[in-house]
């Protein structure tokens, strides 16, 4: 006689918890600076991580301002819908940026945030962050130098729309997604466009046929490689002279 024994079910294993700081993003993010003590204290601030899949939104223009986000992971665009229901594209967000800063003056989102591919971000009610930020003087430095590359940021679409030739446009668009990437420990001369062609059009203030007349030109002056949304640059230094021979 073989006595039984009734079998647990086995529990699923733990996911493990990446905090901020273990996280990779951290160097890029809000708490970056901060130290040990004051990092555990601002790890308590994300209460949440929400996973969205490709196409979904984060939140919509005109919702009610509660959170920042920090991209954890993925690729999101900004976007606001002009008077005729045209989408006019504002920014393109990637690892260790903060979506939602723009409904920190109004209470309310300006734009709408959308998922470009499957991506993952950290949830940062903005309430909580101000209290912090009111006695820990290292995160107010580093939430007012992230507003103020906002500010910079802006500016810079601004000029990008307002004096730049189409050529220009792209090739700065091209040399800031290098920058970016480089700056997260990924290759700089090699990376996946998770936007289209009209996207990035909508963006630089350029219709879609030139976008697509700029980019075949620019490989055939062999300055990228392009295959579909992969691109591949083979001239930095050529893609910066398109910046000062047109002026």
């Amino acid at each position: 006689m073989y006595a039984v024994t009734a079998v647990k079910p086995a529990t699923a294993p733990r996911k493990f918890e990446i905090t901020c700081s273990n996280c990779n993003m951290r160097e890029l993010c809000l708490p970056q600076g901060l130290p040990p003590e004051q990092m555990q204290r601002f790890e308590s601030l994300v209460y949440a991580r929400r996973k969205l899949k490709r196409g979904e939104a984060l939140f919509a223009a005109g919702d009610e301002f509660k959170a920042v986000y920090a991209v954890r992971s993925g690729f999101f665009k900004s976007s606001v819908v002009d008077g005729e229901g045209r989408e006019q594209v504002t920014g393109f967000f990637m690892g260790g940026e903060l979506l939602g800063m723009d409904g920190i003056g109004t209470s309310r989102y300006n734009s709408a945030a959308i998922a470009l591919e499957d991506s993952e971000v950290c949830v940062l009610p903005y309430a909580l962050i101000e209290e912090m930020a009111q006695d820990v003087s290292a995160l107010q430095r580093q939430l007012h130098a992230v507003l103020a590359r906002e500010i910079v940021r802006d500016h810079g679409v601004m000029m990008l729309l307002g004096s730049m030739r189409a050529e220009e446009r792209l090739a700065t668009f091209l040399l800031n997604l290098s920058r970016r990437f480089t700056a997260r420990g990924y290759s700089p001369l090699e990376f996946h466009l998770r936007m289209t062609r009209e996207e990035i059009g909508s963006y630089l203030g350029l219709k879609l046929e030139t976008v697509s007349r700029l980019f075949s030109g620019f490989h055939d002056d062999g300055l990228i490689e392009v295959q579909q949304k992969h691109v591949r640059i083979l001239d930095s230094a050529g893609l910066e002279r398109v910046l000062v021979t047109h002026h």
